[in-house]
């Protein structure tokens, strides 16, 4: 049986990447020793559909759970036992947002995880400016639906998840942010003219980043790609797979199958050529900004 690869895993890949990257590895050993999900939710105890979710990095493994698998599955290399559970203490740690529990919706948990192990966000909006370019005000507009004053305690909490996802934007290693709007984001007046002027002058100072590039669908262009906001994230990980992201009012899809992913990759690049050019999308930036 060929041996786990972890040259692959980066030192600072977040608890959900590597959940995903061990339950690819427990998915791929089971398969190779022949054992059916069936098999193996029985030697733990557990449902078939635990490993699956297990094997999808949907839920957290249980160490005594992987060490009976490994030995299920006919691994019993040292190293390799050793890097499983390595990897089950490290997936178990909290993020950083597992502080705001009480405000971050469950289904947005993940997305978080993933998007501090990307490498590379792509990602189409035609209502608002994209959360991780968003301005404290305009997200607080946003967040709370158009009554900023809302009382709600859980509004606060999630603007301040907003703002510190932003700080990978700047950090050591940040991923390259390719972000395609629709023009009608430069007009709609999330939280007032004040906040939306506010909101575009950000703009043209984040898009000063070499990792950030933005582009701007032009009214006669709009719609005619897609019709709904999506994200696409890559990681250096070969063990990760490629994800788009659909979310929802009550939810998100986190979609992996390979047509899939073909699917939203043409429509992103037919984005990008409807779009205008990055330098004369910064020109309307500053147009608009002007009329405002």
């Amino acid at each position: 049986m060929a041996p786990v690869d972890t040259s692959g895993v980066e030192p600072g890949t977040g608890p959900t990447a590597r959940r995903m990257i061990l339950g690819t590895q427990l998915r791929r050993l089971r398969e190779a020793a022949g054992v059916t999900r069936a098999q193996a939710a029985w030697e733990i105890r557990a449902s078939e559909s635990k490993i699956s979710r297990m094997e999808l990095g949907r839920v957290g493994c249980k160490e005594r759970d992987v060490v009976d698998l490994l030995t299920m599955y006919g691994v019993h290399d040292p190293a390799e036992r050793e890097w499983a559970v390595e990897m089950v203490k490290q997936a178990n740690r909290p993020g950083w947002w597992r502080s705001f529990n009480d405000t971050l919706p469950t289904w947005f948990d993940n997305y978080i995880g993933l998007e501090e192990a990307a490498t590379r966000i792509r990602t189409y909006e035609l209502m608002f400016v994209p959360g991780l370019l968003q301005t404290e005000s305009y997200a607080r507009a946003v967040i709370s639906r158009g009554n900023p004053d809302n009382p709600d305690p859980t509004i606060e909490g999630r603007v301040a998840i907003r703002m510190r996802r932003q700080k990978l934007l700047t950090g050591p290693k940040p991923p390259r942010l390719w972000a395609v709007l629709d023009e009608a984001v430069l007009h709609r007046p999330v939280g007032g003219m004040a906040v939306l002027k506010e909101q575009l002058e950000h703009l043209l100072e984040v898009i000063k980043l070499p990792t950030i590039s933005l582009q701007i669908v032009p009214f006669d262009m709009s719609g005619y790609a897609v019709e709904s906001a999506f994200s696409l994230l890559q990681f250096a990980e070969p063990e990760l797979p490629n994800i788009a992201y659909l979310e929802h009012l009550n939810g998100a899809s986190y979609l992996e199958k390979a047509d899939e992913l073909e699917l939203y990759g043409r429509a992103f690049d037919r984005l990008t050529v409807d779009a205008e050019t990055p330098d004369r999308s910064r020109q309307m930036l500053i147009k608009r900004i002007a009329e405002i």
